[in-house]
């Protein structure tokens, strides 16, 4: 076989190219609709119906998109159906899905300015628009002495976060000859905050330990009191207050912790404030929900993940430093093979140095894709009709007296439970997902098994929201009638 052979050719590939377009299209406006929300797969299903070996010699691409129809679709949670309440949104659309494919067919490698101008540039300024867009201040934008980058995920920029205070607070000599000379660093989350920063904390080497868990009040968010008093007793201690994450919209319950009073500590102490706006972030784009964000300027860094709920494919998360210099100064290294001279004039952005990985794509596409089919004004209208959806949702369920809220519900997230035992309300989580209509989450507030129902996917309608609750009430009247 010649080396042509081994390749599929621009014919095949435009052929099989719009079949597969055609297979996503008929999939999201067709399909996802009426599979089974939650994937039935046993564990091991899917690999036992796959070869052990790889194959010898190359199949053609019918083959494998059958195999996708009978193999993997069995194995799939469908994020993308209109019936998905689970967890948080992970919402795609046809443009970002356009961006992530012409990034793929592009294969731009974007660790320097150098190695794709427009790579960097594109980045660059679609971060500005995203900075306006959310009210976030003058000094996340590269306008000033701060900027945004896109990273991975949340909590790939609470790691930069972290890694960028834990700097700061050394002196910038931890990176040098390690914590031995700084024992007594110690952060803070609420007990709320994502599990993603204790991680972290172990990754960046304080250890668990010193990630303190601030209790939180009875609407879950965090007690800027409790944290300046752990705070004060950290430094009686001799130790060394560093960094806090404050959240805006936790992932249990969606709880708003008080940025302003977080920050004003956090600004008395010399601390680190990393807000992480995981979800909730994108609906400051309304400008009615933009209290979330009251006190933000007092940040040094802020977080939020457009593939959650602002129709950007995973992965894409928008992250904010008040003061580059200070993150660059812990993340740049620059071997020879690395120099050019863009980047030695200084004149140039290279994000290889705004986040731990050398290697980056060009996730701007999407993102930039998004922003210009929708703008402002479309993304606008659709996050109004979850927040809207949501607060019905919590209407119905205050006004029943079978169920109660377990939270308050700011924006899309209503957590509730039947007024029964835990035992009842996970049985009923078990019957809705396992109907395969829908399907929820759950999480524990209170210690008190909850569950969530979150609204903000792509083609949610008003008319699903509806069925949900006629069949969480039939499912509910179920577990009730075996007592």
């Amino acid at each position: 076989m010649t080396d042509a052979g081994y390749h599929m050719s621009a014919e095949e590939f435009r052929l099989q190219g719009k079949r597969l377009i055609d297979w996503i299209a008929d999939y999201h406006e067709k399909r996802v609709v009426d599979l089974p929300v939650l994937s039935r797969a046993e564990p091991g299903l899917i690999q036992n119906e796959l070869p052990e070996r790889a194959p010898e010699r190359g199949e053609p691409f019918e083959a494998m998109m059958q195999d996708v129809d009978e193999i993997l679709l069995p194995g799939i949670t469908h994020w993308q159906s209109p019936n998905f309440y689970a967890y948080f949104p992970a919402n795609v659309s046809y443009p970002s899905i356009l961006g992530e494919l012409l990034s793929a067919g592009l294969g731009v490698q974007g660790m320097l300015w150098s190695t794709s101008p427009a790579c960097t540039e594109l980045e660059t300024r679609v971060l500005d628009w995203i900075a306006e867009l959310l009210g976030l201040p003058e000094g996340f934008r590269s306008s000033g002495d701060g900027g945004g980058v896109i990273q991975d995920s949340a909590s790939s920029a609470a790691l930069t976060a972290l890694l960028a205070a834990r700097e700061r607070a050394t002196g910038y000599q931890s990176n040098e000859r390690g914590l031995a000379d700084h024992p007594g660093l110690v952060a803070y989350a609420s007990t709320q905050t994502h599990s993603s920063v204790e991680k972290d904390a172990r990754v960046i080497g304080i250890g668990r330990s010193n990630l303190r868990a601030i209790d939180v009040d009875e609407s879950f968010a965090m007690r800027p009191d409790l944290l300046e008093q752990q705070i004060l007793e950290d430094l009686a201690a001799g130790s060394t207050p560093f960094f806090a994450c404050a959240t805006v919209g936790t992932t249990s319950s969606n709880a708003m912790d008080p940025l302003r009073e977080i920050g004003r500590i956090c600004r008395k102490h010399g601390i680190w404030l990393h807000v992480d706006a995981a979800m909730s972030g994108t609906a400051a784009i309304c400008p009615e929900f933009r209290f979330i964000h009251d006190g933000v300027e007092l940040a040094d860094s802020y977080a939020f993940n457009p593939h959650k709920w602002m129709f950007t494919n995973f992965d894409c998360d928008c992250f904010f430093v008040a003061d580059r210099a200070a993150l660059i100064r812990t993340l740049s290294i620059l071997p020879e093979y690395l120099r050019n001279r863009a980047t030695e004039a200084g004149a140039v952005i290279d994000y290889r140095d705004w986040h731990v990985p050398l290697g980056r794509r060009f996730r701007a596409l999407k993102l930039w894709f998004v922003l210009r089919h929708y703008g402002a004004e479309g993304l606008r209208y659709h996050i109004r009709r979850h927040v809207a959806w949501a607060q019905a949702f919590a209407s119905w369920i205050a006004a029943d007296e079978c169920f109660e809220l377990a939270a308050p519900a700011p924006l899309n997230l209503v957590c509730f439970r039947l007024r029964a035992s835990d035992a009842r309300n996970e049985e009923l989580l078990e019957r809705i997902n396992q109907g395969g209509k829908m399907m929820l989450s759950h999480t524990k507030l209170d210690g008190r098994y909850t569950l969530r129902f979150c609204v903000g996917q792509t083609h949610t309608e008003e008319r699903h929201v509806q069925e949900a609750w006629r069949i969480i009430l039939d499912e509910a009247k179920a577990v009730f009638s075996f007592e």
